[in-house]
């Protein structure tokens, strides 16, 4: 894996270079994203006048999603829920007995790290500098003291909190909407406006550009996996708790990008 992820690295070395050039304009903004947005949106309820508790409640009352597609989603999320406890779960739990927690929280930063391209680019887009600026400074000094991100030391002795923006938040931010719900195999909930997102995304993942397509695949295989080894029991207490799945999953995903935009 170790050698992989140096191939990775060293083939997006030239656009390491160009990041070096833009620090020194992107210094003066460093102190501004030391606080995490989660403060930010709390400070300015608790600010806001106006917030009260029947505001509260019409906030809460979600529109209706549109789902012609209802049949099929209802149908993929079955089978996504087959191949989380049939495949996924069986996997990812036999992996976490034989790798430490330690180490599955670093492969999650490493492979958190390699996300840094799409969060930078959508901040641009969304004409944030601030936050590009951040996930800028994070990317190089997690790529270098970090040891390609297998650490973070942006965070830890730095307070430079992430700012994940993708192109589906993107499109959001310029008022695209969501369009029908949809539910893809094994990546489960999306929309017609994210699931297009994901292709400018994926092209600006540096594990696309892995040449072998086994390797590639094997890489994007052991993320997952990985992720999941840290999350296993979540999906479990969600469905526990969710009358009737299908409809839960929708809306809970619909209501998370909605303010994952307005952020």
């Amino acid at each position: 894996m170790s050698r992989v992820c140096l191939a990775v690295f060293a083939k997006f070395a030239p656009v390491l270079i160009v990041v070096v050039f833009l620090l020194n304009g992107c210094a003066a903004t460093k102190q501004a994203s030391t606080e995490a947005p989660e403060h930010e949106a709390v400070a300015s309820l608790e600010a806001d006048p106006a917030f009260d508790l029947e505001a509260e409640f019409e906030e809460q009352q979600p529109e209706p999603v549109f789902d012609p597609l209802s049949g099929y989603n209802r149908v993929m999320t079955q089978v996504n829920d087959r191949a989380y406890f049939w495949v996924l779960k069986p996997v990812a739990t036999g992996y976490s007995a034989v790798m430490p927690e330690e180490g599955r929280l670093a492969m999650a930063r490493f492979f958190r790290n390699l996300k840094a391209p799409i969060h930078i680019v959508n901040n641009l887009l969304q004409l944030k500098p601030d936050q590009a600026c951040t996930e800028l400074f994070r990317f190089v000094v997690n790529s270098t003291v970090g040891l390609l991100g297998l650490a973070d030391p942006s965070a830890e002795s730095l307070g430079m909190q992430p700012y994940p923006e993708d192109f589906g938040q993107t499109l959001g931010h310029y008022g695209v909407g969501s369009g029908f719900h949809l539910v893809l195999p094994l990546l489960g909930p999306s929309n017609l406006r994210d699931t297009v997102g994901m292709v400018p995304d994926h092209y600006l993942k540096p594990v696309t550009h892995v040449e072998d397509s086994k390797t590639r695949t094997t890489i994007m295989a052991y993320a997952i996996i990985n992720r999941t080894s840290l999350h296993i029991g979540e999906y479990e207490s969600l469905k526990k708790d969710a009358v009737d799945l299908y409809p839960f999953l929708r809306d809970s995903y619909e209501q998370r990008r909605k303010q994952q935009i307005k952020e």
